[in-house]
């Protein structure tokens, strides 16, 4: 059966596939074999390699905490980048122009701006002109950098899904008499918060892998600033890497499973029941509109739901 996007191989392509498939599947077997021999030859494998993540010593004081920082760091960027993303994203499709020069200003510029750039400037900042102790300073200039551009990236995602909705969604709103505001609130941002999760959950995941710049740079305690700490204390280097790469996988994979799960409890509950409203629920949602616009008939012995003018 053919689709829009392509048509559907034939007997000859079908074994062409086939082929390509077995022959991949081949060289990745012939890699990892490849990498466990030479990990092999390093004594990677011996039980003193890995004997401290048996231990509950290297867990209670290295990994948990750099992982309980790392959630820290990336829990408040995110609770502060999602609504202003999506202020910056209403803003870029307000009717002001000033408005929306302003909003696209401030997002492009911070945009534009590597993530790691903001996490220094922010550290030199507060360390020149604020209060901040110096071990609390790495993790503000961390959440700095990570709400200044990941608030601008949701920014874009957030006017991208308003955009992809029918615009006859609009158009009805504003013909029962909604004003723009009720409409972006009541209509297209319950409707595009669906199409918009995928992509913010991407960028969700962005923001817990990129605390690890702030570990890197500006000695924030994250999770792989903590298995250095833990690697040079063990002489494990490959192991502690091997570890923290499977938690953030982990942490990751359960982000994205919630979301996936939210969004097909967001897609269930929009479903229409199918109901027909009547003049009496379309009056008590909007009595204004209903009253002003379609009336119920007058002195003329007008036709109900018609207006009759005098």
């Amino acid at each position: 059966m053919s689709s829009v996007l392509y048509d559907t191989p034939g007997p000859r392509a079908k074994r062409r596939n086939v082929l390509l498939s077995v022959l991949f599947t081949v060289l990745v077997a012939l890699l990892l074999w490849w990498v466990w021999l030479k990990m092999d030859e390093k004594d990677l494998f011996t039980s003193a390699q890995w004997k401290p993540f048996i231990e509950s010593q290297a867990w209670t004081t290295y990994l948990l905490p750099g992982l309980a920082n790392t959630l820290k760091a990336a829990s408040l960027a995110m609770v502060i980048a999602l609504p202003l993303g999506a202020v910056f994203g209403i803003s870029r499709l307000s009717d002001h122009r000033w408005v929306r020069g302003a909003s696209g200003t401030v997002v492009e510029f911070f945009r534009a701006i590597p993530v790691l750039l903001l996490m220094l400037f922010a550290n030199e900042f507060y360390a020149r002109y604020t209060d901040i102790t110096s071990e609390d300073r790495p993790f503000y200039a961390v959440v700095t950098g990570l709400v200044l551009y990941n608030a601008a990236v949701l920014a874009e995602i957030v006017k991208a899904g308003i955009l992809a909705l029918p615009r006859g969604q609009t158009e009805a709103a504003y013909a029962i008499g909604l004003r723009k505001g009720q409409t972006m609130s009541s209509i297209l941002l319950p409707q595009a918060v669906t199409t918009m999760l995928p992509a913010i959950v991407s960028q969700l995941v962005v923001i817990v892998k990129d605390t690890a710049l702030g570990g890197v740079m500006i000695g924030f305690t994250e999770l792989l600033n903590a298995r250095g700490t833990l690697a040079a204390n063990y002489a494990n280097v490959i192991p502690s890497f091997i570890v923290v790469a499977i938690m953030y996988i982990v942490l990751n994979f359960i982000l994205t499973t919630f979301a996936s799960w939210l969004e097909r409890r967001l897609r269930r509950s929009k479903r229409s029941t199918g109901a027909v409203l009547s003049a009496e629920d379309m009056e008590e949602l909007n009595p204004a509109a209903v009253g002003g616009t379609f009336g119920t008939g007058g002195e003329g012995g007008g036709l109900p739901g018609s207006r009759t003018y005098t």
